[in-house]
């Protein structure tokens, strides 16, 4: 740990102690903290890495002139990690990354979430309409390229539009005459720039999912929870055309054929064993200052999960109505409560850790070091109080725009009378045929939102969620329909929207039917006169026009500011390398397995077994059911070769540096194997999206052994085994 020298100028025991602290904050990243830029292992990590056990060569990790372990991993739809684990083109990822598949086809009496789904052949394979993965070709720092001619002096907004146009011309550059695409992405608030060029495949089919109650064991109640014992996988393969290349489905389509696919192995874990997670996080605000902080952890975040509860007690009132309902509102709540119970880590993460008092402890240092620059020509000295100064005009606008997109995103009926009001206006001065069939789209649009019965939830959440904001938010940001409740309504939200939803025509299927029977001018009228969609457009305007375009300039200049910072820091102190912020573009996260403290008296091991399974079953709990065929195969011990201490290993805890989108990533150990699926962080260590405490911030990772196990004993999937390159146990 190299101290921090001050331009030779003396220094007193407080400013040294001020140091000190600092010293601990920003010198070389702690074990297990860090996403990395796989392009850059080499320089930055590798013997860092080798250090700490690895036994592979930078070449096997990312090459673009040999088959590589990037080559193995996917991103997952939208959002996910997925890695190939056959040469045949098998895939692995989570079972929540999977679980919208898995419930699309899903019916009351297939119920594959229920009851879970194994193809007995690759004919039985289930196809996934508009389901694609992505494979990197290559990265290519473009710094050079994107800033060349750009003055960092010049304004951010237009410092921006030119970036951005030559971005543009360099994506479309380097996959001319290819079906390869490109994407730009900026790292350390457009310091740096890199591009990642990809292979897109659209033809993935479903292979295999265990039952919710193992792929989804512990459901909310164990979320972010540590220990934990869900067997979270379900199996995907790709398909190609008879070239190998990316096609739409096709019965004629063929088994993808991988440049690499991931060994398994066997050998477990033990504690302190190297490992590493290679896939897509999605996004880390590691560098936000003090003033930052304070405003998302106690301000922001705690009115959101306000929000998010009220939503979620609806939607489980109406899932206990029977099994029914319990399968239409699955999804929502599981993507609704995600995020809820990630955020209250977060919150209770940012006041247990101390992280708003240590970063104005690093802040402190920060200025106490550009102001002992006597030539501070740069402009350090005062950029801690320009981010002061920032953001305190930036907090209201940003707790405005936040809140109030959580609003305007809740509530499903907005979905219909948005796609409405969209679709109506693209009809105007049409054809009568294009009018016509306008018309039919919107009905069975009205059709499928009416059979979701959500208005129930809807007209139940809104008039809190309208108080929340209210409560929350600088009175110059309410939109006019505000006063209307205060005035006529004698401020009850309750009785105004349920007016509103006694008039509108788009909470009742007939009159909604009714209204796209009438002429143009009339649906004109009833669209832009109801009260749901008055609701709808003045929050809308509001936000758009009074709070998103201020606080869009706003975040330009404190990205400057931020751009300024870190540059400041990498001054700072020369030995330290800054890790990029996680922007869902490959990185690589290495760490050790271990256990970790979390309070007095309380200390976890490092990994669960099925025994802590049967520890947990609970026939009352929906969330602590236990299939009967998985008790009957621990009364039995009959447990193959996939056991530790006559047990089976469930789940494993590293201090490997994750984030959302790592969900599905490969675990791999020192020589590259496939060990784990990570998918979830424990409680008390979510707040390492801002700030990474080595304590206690640890990612959760699925057994491989468990998978295997449940593959092999449970779903009797033998012949998926066959495909699979499993480096046994060592003796």
């Amino acid at each position: 740990m190299s101290p921090v020298i001050i331009n030779q100028s003396p220094v007193t025991m407080k400013r040294l102690s001020l140091l000190l602290v600092s010293a601990v904050l920003i010198t070389a990243a702690y074990a297990g903290e860090g996403m990395w830029n796989l392009l850059l292992l080499d320089s930055l990590n590798y013997k860092d890495m080798q250090e700490k056990g690895l036994r592979l060569a930078p070449e096997d990790i990312y090459s673009i002139n040999q088959a590589s372990i990037k080559d193995a991993v996917v991103i997952f739809g939208g959002g996910c990690t997925g890695e190939l684990i056959s040469p045949d083109g098998l895939l692995i990822t989570n079972h929540h990354c999977g679980y919208s598949r898995i419930q699309a086809h899903s019916t009351v009496e297939n119920d594959y979430l229920t009851n879970g789904f194994w193809a007995g052949s690759r004919e039985e394979e289930l196809a996934n309409p508009g389901l694609s993965v992505s494979f990197l070709v290559r990265i290519e720092d473009v710094t050079g390229k994107v800033l060349a001619g750009i003055p960092d002096s010049l304004p951010e907004t237009e410092r921006n539009r030119r970036a951005g146009a030559m971005m543009e011309e360099l994506k479309s550059r380097a996959v001319e005459g290819t079906h390869y695409e490109a994407e730009i992405k900026s790292f350390y608030f457009g310091r740096e720039y890199y591009m990642f060029v990809y292979e897109v495949f659209r033809d993935v089919r479903l292979v295999g999912a265990p039952p919710e109650a193992i792929g989804r064991f512990g459901g909310d109640t164990d979320n972010w929870i540590w220990p934990r014992h869900t067997g979270d996988f379900s199996l995907f393969r790709i398909y190609a055309d008879k070239e190998n290349k990316p096609a739409d489905y096709s019965p004629e389509n063929v088994p993808y054929r991988p440049k690499k696919h991931l060994t398994i192995s066997t050998d477990g874990v033990k504690e302190g064993d190297f490992t590493m997670v290679i896939g897509y996080p999605g996004r880390t605000d590691e560098y936000l200052t003090s003033d930052a902080l304070r405003m998302i952890g106690q301000k922001s975040l705690p009115a959101k999960i306000e929000m998010r509860t009220l939503r979620l007690q609806a939607l489980e009132k109406e899932m206990a109505r029977g099994p029914e309902a319990r399968l239409k509102y699955a999804g929502r709540y599981v993507g609704i409560s995600n995020s809820w119970k990630k955020w209250i880590g977060v919150t209770r993460g940012i006041e247990s850790s101390d992280a708003i008092r240590r970063k104005k402890l690093l802040e402190s240092s920060f200025d106490q070091w550009a102001h002992g620059n006597v030539a501070d020509t740069a402009g350090y000295s005062s950029l801690m109080e320009q981010f002061s100064v920032s953001y305190t005009q930036f907090e209201p606008l940003y707790i405005a725009n936040d809140l109030g997109y959580e609003l305007l995103n809740s509530p499903e009926v907005f979905d219909l009378l948005n796609k409405t009001q969209i679709d109506f206006y693209a009809m105007l001065d049409s054809s009568d045929t294009f009018q016509k069939v306008a018309r039919n789209q919107l009905k069975q649009s009205g059709v499928k939102f009416f059979r979701t019965e959500s208005m129930v939830i809807d007209q139940q959440i809104l008039p809190s969620m309208l108080r929340i904001y209210a409560e929350n938010t600088d009175p110059r940001y309410h939109p006019g329909f505000f006063s209307t409740i205060s005035n006529e309504y004698k401020g009850s939200y309750e009785d105004y929207i349920n007016s509103a939803f006694s008039r509108s025509v788009f909470t009742d299927s007939t009159r909604y039917v009714k209204m796209l029977r009438k002429p143009v001018e009339v649906m004109r009228k009833l669209i832009s006169t109801d009260p749901l969609v008055v609701i709808y457009r003045d929050f809308s305007r509001t936000l758009m026009f009074d709070v998103y375009v201020k606080a869009d300039s706003l975040s330009r200049q404190i990205n400057r500011l931020y751009r300024k910072y870190i540059t400041g820091m990498m001054a700072m102190d020369k030995t330290r390398v800054l890790y990029p912020d996680a922007n869902f573009t490959m990185r690589l996260a290495y760490g050790k397995v271990e256990g970790y403290e979390p309070s007095d008296a309380v200390n976890y091991g490092f990994y669960t077994t099925l025994k802590g399974i049967m520890e947990k079953e609970n026939p009352e709990i929906a969330d602590y059911q236990v299939p009967l065929k998985l008790k009957e195969l621990f009364v039995q011990r009959d447990f193959g070769s996939y056991t530790v201490n006559n047990n089976v290993p469930v789940c494993f805890i590293a201090s490997n540096h994750t984030s959302g989108g790592n969900s599905g990533s490969p675990v791999l150990n020192a020589e590259g194997n496939l060990i784990g699926i990570n998918f979830d962080r424990n409680w008390e260590g979510t707040i390492s999206d801002y700030a990474y405490d080595p304590g206690i911030c640890r990612n959760i990772s699925l057994d491989i052994r468990y998978v295997l196990f449940i593959i092999d004993k449970f779903a009797d999937a033998d012949w998926l085994l066959d495909e699979l390159t499993i480096l046994k146990k060592n003796l």
